[in-house]
C-alpha cells in the first residue's frame, strides 16, 4: 500500500483511543524503507493555536474538523482503513506549514524559525 498527502483513513488507536480519521502529511515515497505514513488526527477540538488547521467541509466530516498537527504519529500502512478522502491544494499548503511550525522548520527562502504562524 503506498499513501498520499492529504488522503484521509480511519485509524484503529487501540484501548486508550478510538477510530480515529487522520490525514497523510508525510510525502509520497515509493520507495520508503518502512510502510509507515507520519499522519495527523482530525479532531473538532479547536484550541485556536497555530498547530492546527481548518478542514473544509467533506461529506466524510460531520462536523466542522481540524488538523491537529501538534498529535503527528507514525501510522503502519496495515493499519490505515480507507482511504475515505483526501485534502488537496491550499488545505496542504497550510498542514505543510503548520508541520515546518511544530518542528520550527524554516520554509526555503526565508530567514530565521518558521514562526510565522503565530
Amino acid at each position: 500500500m503506498k499513501t498520499k498527502p492529504g488522503e484521509v483513513y480511519r485509524v484503529d488507536l487501540g484501548m486508550g483511543g478510538k477510530v480515529r480519521m487522520m490525514v497523510v502529511g508525510s510525502r509520497a515515497d515509493t520507495a520508503a524503507p518502512r510502510a509507515l505514513s507520519i499522519c495527523a488526527p482530525i479532531t473538532t477540538a479547536n484550541r485556536g493555536s497555530a498547530y492546527e488547521v481548518e478542514l473544509p467541509s467533506r461529506p466524510f466530516l460531520r462536523e466542522r474538523s481540524y488538523a491537529n498537527i501538534q498529535g503527528l504519529q507514525a501510522i503502519q500502512h496495515h493499519e490505515l482503513q480507507g482511504p475515505i478522502g483526501i485534502f488537496h491544494g491550499k488545505i496542504m499548503e497550510q498542514i505543510r506549514e503548520a508541520i515546518a511550525y511544530t518542528f520550527d522548520i524554516t520554509p526555503p527562502g526565508e530567514q530565521g524559525g518558521g514562526g510565522k504562524r503565530e
